[in-house]
C-alpha cells in the first residue's frame, strides 16, 4: 500500500466519524494531554482503531484523537504523538498532520515537553517556538514529493506563523503568564544528551531541546498549514550544572505547568480568527 493510500484510508475512517470540518489541529505533548478535558461535544477515536495510524508507546501519551468544540472553534486534538525514536519512519510520524490537512484544518498548534538550554529560562517556563533546528538526521519530505500537499522544495524560514506568535504573546501578557520566545532543537533520542552535545547546541543558538515537534512542523509547512509551537520547559539541560533528567521528572514538571498552559491555549484559541469560508 502506498503512503498516499494510507493517508486516504485513515482520512476516510475519521471523516465518516466526525463528519464536520475541524479548524484547528492540536498535538498534545508529554504530560499536556489534559487540555482535551476542556473540549466539549467530544468524539473520541482511539489511535488503534484508525486504519494505518501509528500507536503511541510513550508514558504520558494517551493515544486518542479527540474532535469537538473549544472556545468557539472546531478542534481536532491528538492526545499523544509519535516519535522517530519509537521506531516509526518520518512519514509515519507525520501521517496525522497530512490526514488533518485533508480533513480541513487551517492551523496547527504543536506542544511539547523539552529541556531548557537558555540560562534565562527555568523549569516550568513556557516558550513560544519562533524557529527550529533539525538534528534528528532525517525529515518527512525525503522521498517522492507529495505534490498534492505542497512543493518539492518548501521554504522553512517561516515555519512558525508570525501572526500566531504575535497573538499568543499578547494573550500571555494579558493573562500575566510569563513566556519566552526561542529556538527549539529536535534530536532523535531516546537518550538525554551528553554535556558536550548540550554545549554544541547552545553554541549553535538553541534555547531548548527535545525529541519531537520539528517533523510535524516541517510537514505542516509543506502542506501550507499555519503553525505555532509551544514548549513546556521541564528541566534545565545546562551542561555545567546538569542534574541528570528522568522521564518521570519531565512528566511531573509538565503536570505542574498544565494550568498555565491550558489557560494560555484556551485564550489563544478564542482570539484566533478564521475567514468566513471556514
Amino acid at each position: 500500500m502506498s503512503y498516499m493510500e494510507k493517508i486516504d484510508k485513515a482520512y476516510d475512517y475519521i471523516k465518516n466519524i466526525i463528519c464536520q470540518k475541524p479548524q484547528i489541529g492540536i498535538v498534545l505533548g508529554t504530560g499536556l494531554g489534559t487540555l482535551a478535558d476542556y473540549i466539549e461535544n467530544k468524539i473520541i477515536i482511539d489511535y488503534k482503531d484508525i486504519p494505518e495510524f501509528p500507536v503511541s508507546t510513550v508514558e504520558g501519551h494517551a493515544g486518542r484523537l479527540i474532535f469537538g468544540d473549544l472556545e468557539g472553534k472546531k478542534i481536532l486534538a491528538m492526545q499523544g504523538r509519535f516519535h522517530y525514536y519509537e521506531g516509526y519512519t518520518m512519514k509515519e510520524v507525520t501521517l496525522p498532520v497530512r490526514v488533518m490537512k485533508k480533513l480541513g484544518i487551517d492551523m496547527l498548534l504543536l506542544s511539547n515537553a523539552c529541556g531548557g538550554l537558555n540560562k534565562a529560562f527555568s523549569a516550568g517556563d513556557i516558550m513560544i517556538i519562533n524557529d527550529h533546528i533539525n538534528l534528528i538526521g532525517d525529515n518527512p519530505l525525503i522521498g517522492a514529493n507529495l505534490s498534492v500537499f505542497g512543493p518539492r522544495f518548501p521554504d522553512m524560514s517561516q515555519a512558525y506563523d508570525a501572526e500566531l506568535i504575535r497573538i499568543c504573546s499578547e494573550v500571555a501578557e494579558r493573562l500575566d503568564i510569563k513566556v519566552h520566545k526561542g529556538v527549539y532543537t529536535a534530536i532523535s533520542g531516546p537518550y538525554y544528551l551528553s554535556k558536550a552535545e548540550l554545549r554544541m547546541l547552545i553554541t549553535m543558538g538553541s534555547d531548548t531541546v527535545g525529541m519531537s515537534t520539528v517533523p510535524e512542523a516541517i510537514a505542516a509547512r509543506h502542506c501550507g498549514i499555519r503553525t505555532i509551537g509551544l514548549s513546556c520547559i521541564t528541566d534545565m539541560a545546562l551542561p555545567d550544572s546538569l542534574v541528570p533528567p528522568s522521564h518521570e521528572e519531565v512528566v511531573r514538571v509538565a503536570e505542574l505547568t498544565k494550568p498555565r498552559f491550558v489557560k494560555l491555549v484556551r485564550e489563544f484559541i478564542k482570539e484566533v480568527k478564521f475567514s468566513e469560508s471556514l
